[in-house]
């Protein structure tokens, strides 16, 4: 696996771990469906929360927030209306992003909540 790939993994668990510890359920991790991707959906407060996972080394050249572009954004709107409809999800959805910088052993975590809105 190449290094950037095991350094991405890494930064999702991390971010699924602090998610849990602030009293998140996590539903699905690297949820499916064909070209359809959503890093973390979770629950909580009656609430189902889209998560994308940014994942750097360090912020030096970006921050890794800057790189949910308006496409990438499309793209989670329309996985999720798939989630949605495979799940019959009836439910307030909102949209988070949560950065994970550092090493493999070691991340600073920052979460964005609200990050974008949609028509959910």
């Amino acid at each position: 696996m190449a290094k950037h790939n095991s350094l991405g993994k890494a930064g999702e668990a991390a971010a699924a771990i602090y998610l849990e510890k602030n009293g998140y359920t996590i539903r699905h991790r690297n949820w499916r469906e064909q070209h359809l991707e959503l890093d973390i959906v979770a629950t909580k407060d009656d609430c189902l929360i889209v998560v994308e996972v940014k994942t750097r080394a360090t912020n030096e050249w970006q921050a890794p927030e800057e790189a949910v572009t308006k496409q990438k954004i499309r793209h989670i709107l329309h996985a999720t209306d798939a989630y949605i409809k495979t799940f019959g999800i009836d439910m307030p959805v909102r949209f988070d992003i949560i950065t994970a910088i550092g090493s493999e052993k070691e991340f600073q975590i920052e979460h964005f909540q609200d990050a974008f809105f949609s028509s959910y």
